[in-house]
């Protein structure tokens, strides 16, 4: 959500139903550019953070962001937090440790971010139980539908699943996977965690390659006509998920606000952007 309008999408995104906006963006020491502009801009929706990388962001620096959004927007905020790809993060050693230490020290700060405040973005079965255990819940990315119902399995019922879904409003199925395969190259080439993830869930070598086969283009992008996306949604929900985020993909630059309008058209209740 960046550019001329940021301001002016969080509060469209509300009027249309939209219940939390889902933000990447940098966590400093001050935190409030980002989020606080983005939660100053609406008046009662959440905001999240998707997702801050705990090897950038110091947990006394966070806590103390968190507090200050806290204290002006009481229970308007939600953390999350992730361990990032191993190519992206300078000595990339035992990430899930790293995690665990981590929300250690955001406990034991003062004032620290409460269990039901943060969440994890979450792929792995280690990962997963961390997040069900150590926080609200699991905000897994990039992922199918069969990877919403495997997460649930892991957590149980009680914690928080919050899968991202990402959307082409195309019916073309070439013109689609063609689009789809701008978004999804770049996470199949350089992000580790997301390959392993695939490779967990059965997808093979031909699968992987060249931005992903059609089926797993198919699985990761829901893409058709917005009924199409609502059956996608649906199915997530049915899987296990209680809140799915969900991420509108196009050519043009700028946010896709059109889009989302014609999302939440046939949603019903959209919960998130």
């Amino acid at each position: 959500m960046e550019g001329q309008s940021d301001l002016n999408v969080p509060a469209a995104l509300q009027t249309l139903g939209y219940g939390v906006i889902w933000s990447t963006g940098g966590f400093n020491p001050g935190l409030s550019s980002r989020f606080g502009r983005l939660l100053a801009s609406t008046s009662h929706m959440v905001i999240a953070s998707g997702v801050v990388n705990i090897w950038k962001g110091a947990p006394a620096d966070v806590a103390a962001g968190f507090a200050d959004l806290e204290a002006r927007y009481p229970g308007r905020f939600l953390l999350g937090l992730g361990v990032s790809h191993g190519p992206l993060v300078e000595e990339y050693t035992k990430p899930h440790m790293h995690m665990v230490e981590y929300l250690d020290a955001l406990d034991s700060t003062e004032p620290g971010v409460p269990k039901d405040c943060r969440v994890l973005a979450a792929l792995g079965p280690r990962m997963l139980e961390l997040a069900a255990e150590r926080s609200a819940g699991a905000h897994p990315y990039f992922v199918p539908v069969e990877h919403t119902a495997r997460a649930r399995e892991v957590m149980g019922r009680g914690p928080l699943l919050a899968p991202e879904v990402t959307v082409v409003l195309e019916s073309n199925p070439q013109r689609a996977r063609e689009l789809a395969r701008k978004f999804t190259t770049g996470y199949l080439t350089t992000l580790p965690n997301y390959v392993n993830n695939f490779r967990r869930l059965g997808y093979d070598d031909d699968d992987l390659v060249d931005g992903g086969s059609d089926r797993l283009v198919d699985a990761v992008v829901a893409w058709g006509d917005a009924g199409a996306v609502a059956q996608r949604v649906g199915e997530h929900h049915d899987a296990g998920a209680d809140h799915v985020c969900v991420q509108v993909v196009t050519e043009g630059e700028g946010f896709p606000l059109e889009e989302y309008r014609e999302l939440a058209a046939v949603l019903g209740d959209p919960q998130t952007a």
